[in-house]
């Protein structure tokens, strides 16, 4: 027997083993709205079977359906869509209006609400109802997205909140702005204490324009009046809390509040999680900084057992 045909057999059983181990497929959707499309990708399991679907909703600023940022390939959403799909749950991830493959569905920036992005994830729902391939739905907002889930769970059967804040926006803009000069800081507190009151402002100083560009307070005043503690009291599906230990951008009490909320909700705290959803083992801020950008360190596998056991239990 030749080698090479003992390399064409090898290849040839490698090629097919990928083929048959993975267990979904992924297909792009687009969703029709008055105001443009939004792209995303469905992961379906292999199976004639009614299946669960979880829609993954990503976080603040130009994050696309992957997770991903301009600055930052990490790939954790698109990792946890296609852990789903190994475990027959299909996903739904998308590009939020603006953002990537929907960006020709942007509103221009001084008309764009919070409200807008819950009212896309229930038109997904809407659509996704119709299909006869699955069953419960199941929300999972990450950060910013745990919020706009929580403004759309109405439209759903569950809800998984990862990384998402227990606080209104403006506290935690304080915190993250505390670090700033001090002659920033009490001009940057005067500007968001206006905005919470539904004030836009024409002065503020110029080196925190990305924050508070006169074209971007609308958004930020309609998103500002949001107690993501209070919304979920009002939630009346099973819930899941998850925050990690690592987490850079939002506190272990963000999701305290979350879960003394909503005390029958299941509030899991992972050792080691950041925001990105990694395991980080080092207590080195780059370190856990370095994984934004790191578009194959694998998720948290405490993450994955835990959103698979809620959706089977609640989803199903």
């Amino acid at each position: 027997m030749s080698i090479k045909y003992l390399l064409s057999v090898t290849c040839l059983v490698f090629v097919s083993t990928t083929i048959f181990a993975q267990k979904y497929s992924e297909s792009n959707i687009t969703l029709h709205t008055e105001s443009g499309d939004l792209q995303g990708t469905l992961a379906v399991p292999h199976t004639s079977a009614k299946v669960p679907l979880a829609i993954i909703i990503p976080g603040s600023g130009p994050t696309d359906r992957n997770g991903n940022t301009p600055i930052g390939t990490n790939n954790s959403l698109k990792m946890l869509a296609q852990t789903l799909g190994d475990k027959k749950i299909a996903s739904l991830r998308f590009d939020k209006r603006g953002i990537a493959q929907s960006k020709d569905a942007a509103k221009d920036e001084s008309e764009m609400r919070f409200e807008d992005n819950a009212a896309d994830v229930s038109l997904w729902i809407e659509l996704l109802r119709k299909d006869e391939r699955f069953g419960k739905i199941t929300l999972i907002g990450h950060s910013e997205g745990s919020l706009v889930a929580l403004l759309a769970a109405k439209h759903a059967d569950a809800y998984i909140s990862l990384a998402g804040a227990g606080r209104p926006i403006d506290i935690i803009l304080k915190e993250q702005l505390d670090n700033i000069p001090e002659d920033m800081k009490a001009g940057a507190f005067t500007v968001i204490d206006s905005l919470k009151m539904g004030h836009m402002v024409n002065k503020y100083d110029p080196r925190l324009f990305s924050i508070f560009r006169p074209s971007v307070q609308p958004y930020m005043i309609s998103w500002i009046k949001y107690d993501p503690a209070r919304e979920i009291s009002n939630l009346k599906l099973p819930a899941l809390i998850i925050q990690g230990t690592k987490d850079l951008q939002v506190g272990i009490v963000d999701a305290k509040l979350l879960s003394q909320a909503k005390p029958n909700a299941r509030y899991v705290l992972i050792q080691n999680m950041n925001h990105v959803l990694k395991d980080i083992t080092s207590d080195d801020r780059n370190d856990n900084y370095k994984s934004y950008n790191d578009p194959v360190l694998p998720l948290d596998k405490t993450l994955v057992k835990e959103i698979q056991k809620f959706i089977k239990k609640y989803g199903k």
